[in-house]
């Protein structure tokens, strides 16, 4: 597997690039980097960064606060940390998914660590997570990113991850805390996180027999003003606000929904203002996983009339399935039902 070299430890940079890999380079095969981020949290596409953080604590510990390209939970990450991205053309995604993740699954394994794949998205050893990975399409292509915890402040990780009492009144579904382990304790041959990186890109790239993938002084240059005008901005990392109407509850026939699930695809919660019967506001936040961004539903939702059957019929056309991962339209239509358990 072809190989990038990513020594930079900015992580909004280090987001920035993880999309230009997936979105502008031409791939004929899967190729993969290493990479590492000074202590930043970083949230999953469809979270509300206020629910799930310790915002005076980064404050602070000068933590930086970063939003991805994926789903799933928020992360922290250190120089104690190593993570990794592979990106490929997939012709069939399932198969690909998992191809992908087990790459890093095996070269752990040949390092001596007794690692297995487990839940929707983590690899554990000994029943402690220490890695935990995401997905993103992008028409044709599979980008599987992850982190690998190997010396990471643990009470730092805490610290940082636990919203405080009056953030969690926001209504945001923090994620599920995991028992977590640094795989230091686990590879006693190595001295350090450096080791670690080299022993990984020796494995994944067979010995060296695959070639790097050098990129050019333009796209670096590319990938650094991504960096500055999308993934360092407030707009970005914030995530888009509610817009709350000032006619309030029950003016003009209006009301609103907004209730929090855990589905197969994760925890899922959902805020419609509805007006008339027609839906004119929507958000979806959650550590959810699928392959596409649900800014697209969130945006098409608006105008649509709120009842089951229009719905369903939005849901089917627009095939939900690559959005919220292996979640049924059943519990989909509860979800979006007035008290969340059904019609």
């Amino acid at each position: 597997m072809r190989y990038l070299v990513n020594s930079n430890t900015n992580p909004y940079y280090n987001m920035a690039f993880d999309e230009y890999v997936l979105e502008q380079l031409v791939l004929d095969e899967p190729l993969f980097y290493l990479w590492q981020n000074t202590p930043a949290v970083i949230v999953g596409l469809n979270q509300d960064a206020s629910a799930e953080v310790n915002s005076d604590y980064l404050s602070e510990q000068g933590i930086a606060l970063v939003r991805r390209v994926t789903g799933g939970g928020a992360v922290y990450h250190d120089l104690g940390n190593l993570n990794y991205t592979i990106v490929g053309r997939s012709a069939d995604l399932e198969r690909d998914y998992a191809g992908y993740t087990s790459y890093i699954l095996h070269a752990l394994q040949e390092l001596g660590v007794d690692a297995e794949l487990t839940g929707r998205n983590d690899i554990l050893v000994q029943g402690c997570k220490v890695s935990g990975y995401a997905k993103r399409v992008y028409k044709d292509r599979l980008m599987v990113h992850g982190t690998l915890m190997y010396d990471v402040d643990l009470e730092r990780l805490q610290m940082a991850l636990t919203p405080s009492v009056s953030k969690l009144s926001s209504k945001g579904i923090a994620s599920v805390r995991s028992r977590v382990a640094n795989l230091c304790s686990y590879l006693p041959a190595l001295s350090n996180v450096g080791e670690l990186r080299a022993q990984l890109e020796r494995i994944l790239s067979r010995n060296y027999l695959d070639t790097e993938y050098v990129l050019s002084v333009n796209q670096l240059s590319d990938i650094a003003l991504l960096a500055e005008r999308k993934f360092s901005t407030p707009e970005w990392i914030y995530g888009r606000r509610l817009a709350r109407r000032a006619d309030g509850e029950g003016a003009n026939h209006s009301f609103v929904v907004q209730h929090t699930s855990r589905l197969a695809c994760g925890g899922v919660g959902i805020y419609l203002q509805i007006a008339e019967g027609v839906i004119v506001e929507s958000r979806l936040t959650g550590d959810f996983i699928g392959n596409l961004s649900t800014s697209v539903i969130e945006d098409k939702l608006v105008g649509l009339r709120y009842r089951k059957e229009d719905l369903e019929s939005f849901f089917h056309e627009i095939g939900y399935q690559h959005y919220f991962d292996g979640v049924s339209m059943e519990d989909l239509l509860k979800l979006f039902s007035v008290l969340g358990n059904g019609w």
